[in-house]
């Protein structure tokens, strides 16, 4: 269950970016309150998972997550550019996760 709120808790952190950039500085209320909302609603559920899942495990998953997450993101709704070194990098940060939780015993604790 801690990782489906993982990756729930994952992608709303994702939205708060996307709302967070939307925002114009915070002087759009409407999205800066979604921001906030968002950010809130993700540390809450960050806190749950923190309580069955290794500390270190769940953070690097998170961020990683988020990391690769915002980058696309960007790409796909925002008209960032993305180079050959971008997608290196998120498939670097895909990989670490998969070795972190696939081979690594900190995963378990």
């Amino acid at each position: 269950m801690h990782w489906v709120l993982l990756a729930l808790g994952g992608g709303i952190e994702i939205l708060a970016s996307a709302s967070l950039n939307l925002s114009d500085g915070f002087t759009k209320i409407g999205y800066a309150g979604l921001t906030l909302v968002c950010f809130g609603v993700a540390f809450f559920i960050m806190s749950q998972v923190v309580r069955t899942m290794p500390l270190g495990v769940a953070y690097s998953v998170w961020a990683g997550g988020g990391i690769a997450g915002v980058t696309i993101m960007g790409a796909v709704f925002f008209g960032q550019s993305l180079d050959g070194y971008a997608y290196l990098g998120i498939g670097l940060i895909l990989a670490g996760t998969v070795v972190l939780n696939g081979l690594s015993s900190a995963a378990s604790g």
